[in-house]
């Protein structure tokens, strides 16, 4: 396990590479993708905001007929649906907390460490990501729903109920809850499928700069801008999966095309496979397994 030092070292690292190949530096709060409708303060984003908008402490990202990206901690996603919103909590790297305060939103999380404090807020309850997985929030009946990974929801000063892979927590119910199962294969809906899409694309983002930053050795982890894409993509010291099984390229692997050992997860995709070789797009596998390693309650 890092200690606090070497994990706060590697995170100030990975905002200053993605400042240094030319890009504003990313931090949390940053918009990484808009599509329709979206605005930051009730006044409309469009496609050049991002990758330069930031939303700060006290700040509303909100949709209309739209969806929005936005950047958290390095390695995480969070994905707001349409007629939803958010507002910053607080964007410090070592505590970054958000609130759901209307409509629904779905967090990607591909890399976290145990130093990372990352909340989402849901009805005034708090619940703490714990683990790489896929999670999502809905303000409408008041959920938090952990397909893959684990989290814990505050239910009181010093009490929290922990939420494992394929399970649903109902929030301040009138009668204390316990998380039960969900059906997470038919769950999702349309922003699942969107979200697995621009995985996918940050995926074949990360297969592309890692052609392009090979010859710069092994760069710090972090967000990297990509002018092909018009984003800001997640790469890493090792190959990884996101909760959707597409791969994510390290330095100097782009070129290798086919370098998946099929199905995702080595073969376990757990919703069956898109998977293909060659592309960047991602170990020859789709859907999602397992939930990763990662912190616990600390």
């Amino acid at each position: 396990m890092m200690t606090r030092l070497k994990a706060l070292t590697l995170l100030s690292l990975a905002t200053l590479s993605a400042h240094a190949f030319g890009a504003n530096p990313a931090r949390p709060g940053t918009l990484n993708y808009i599509e329709g409708a979206a605005y930051v303060e009730g006044e409309p984003v469009t496609q050049k905001s991002v990758g330069s908008t930031e939303l700060r402490a006290g700040q509303i990202l909100s949709t209309g007929q739209g969806k929005a990206e936005l950047l958290m901690t390095p390695g995480v996603f969070l994905r707001l649906n349409d007629n939803s919103s958010v507002k910053m909590l607080s964007s410090d790297l070592t505590f970054t907390q958000v609130e759901l305060q209307r409509g629904r939103a779905m967090v990607e999380v591909d890399q976290i460490y145990p130093e990372n404090d990352l909340q989402i807020v849901n009805d005034g309850v708090s619940t703490e990501l714990l683990k790489p997985g896929l999670y999502e929030f809905n303000a409408n009946s008041d959920t938090a729903s952990v397909y893959t990974g684990e989290a814990a929801a505050r239910e009181g000063e010093d009490k929290w109920v922990v939420i494992k892979s394929h399970h649903q927590l109902d929030l301040n119910a009138e009668d204390p809850q316990k998380p039960r199962n969900f059906d997470a294969k038919h769950s999702g809906g349309e922003l699942y499928d969107w979200s697995n899409l621009r995985s996918e694309y940050l995926a074949d983002a990360s297969g592309q700069l890692s052609q392009q930053y090979g010859a710069y050795g092994s760069l710090a982890p972090g967000w990297y801008w990509d002018p092909m894409f018009y984003d800001y993509t997640f790469m890493g010291m090792d190959p990884f999966f996101s909760p959707f099984g597409w791969g994510f390229y390290p330095w100097g692997w782009g070129g290798w095309g086919g370098w998946g050992w099929g199905g995702g997860f080595y073969g376990r995709g757990f919703y069956g496979g898109r998977g293909f070789y060659g592309g960047g797009r991602g170990f020859a596998g789709g859907g999602f397994h397992g939930g990763g390693g990662g912190g616990g309650r600390r």
